[in-house]
């Protein structure tokens, strides 16, 4: 037993100073390693939202909503007014994207787009103004004209183009250089005619992007930019009574 004890004080000094060493090397170690006053702080937390790639950073307008966990890579441009909704992903590596003014890209949506469209217009994805993308959509080089609607869980492929004025109803797939003409409603898979649309359902498109974009802006309004900040910091100094 004594033998067993004097082995175990033994270790236990042992491991004591083994401690004190590891923790004097440590402290040696980060006095003599500083960080360089030239390193870039990212934000590794996770997910990013803006990517920059090479020469491209994404472009967000002073007024437009981004969702927080929304991901914008490459050459990415979001118009005044315009806003992209929760979990959609914008990857512009390979050509341009576009969101137009007061447009919408809602919930879970990917657009992305290729080096060349097989129909010979401009491979980027274009979204002109008061276009509204449907939930769980997915956008490849395509052309979407001003005033359009394009329903939910919708796929169109490169070179596809949709013209003025147009409905895709849900669930709608655009093949691959179809084009879709001025004032008509399609719907299927592939998508197919449907009938002519009327006067009235033409001037209830571009309503229905100016009211998705009064609802971004409360959405926005939890997410102020710096320069706005000192208004919060003002109300709140006048809930406690701060005079200073």
């Amino acid at each position: 037993m004594a033998a067993l004890a004097r082995f175990s004080r033994k270790a236990i000094a042992s491991a004591v100073a083994t401690n004190q060493l590891r923790r004097a090397f440590s402290t040696e170690v980060s006095k003599t390693i500083a960080p360089s006053p030239d390193r870039i702080n990212w934000d590794y937390r996770g997910q990013r939202k803006i990517i920059p790639l090479g020469q491209w950073l994404p472009k967000i307008a002073v007024d437009a909503y981004v969702a927080p966990n929304v991901v914008l890579a490459g050459q990415v441009n979001v118009c005044d007014g315009a806003s992209v909704w929760a979990g959609s992903v914008l990857r512009g590596d390979l050509n341009k994207i576009t969101v137009g003014f007061c447009s919408n890209v809602q919930e879970r949506c990917v657009l992305h787009a290729a080096w060349s469209s097989p129909t010979g217009l401009p491979a980027e994805t274009s979204i002109e103004r008061f276009v509204t993308i449907g939930a769980y959509s997915l956008l490849r080089s395509c052309t979407i004209e001003p005033e359009c609607i394009i329903g939910q869980h919708s796929i169109l492929m490169e070179g596809s183009l949709v013209e003025t004025h147009s409905i895709l109803e849900a669930g709608s797939v655009v093949p691959p250089g179809r084009r879709i003409p001025s004032g008509e409603l399609w719907a299927g898979n592939p998508a197919r005619f449907v009938r002519t649309l009327t006067h009235e359902e033409t001037l209830e498109i571009p309503k229905l992007a100016v009211a998705i974009n009064d609802l971004s802006k409360e959405h926005f309004s939890e997410f102020l930019p710096y320069s706005t900040v000192y208004l919060e910091v003002e109300k709140f100094k006048k809930s406690l009574g701060i005079t200073i």
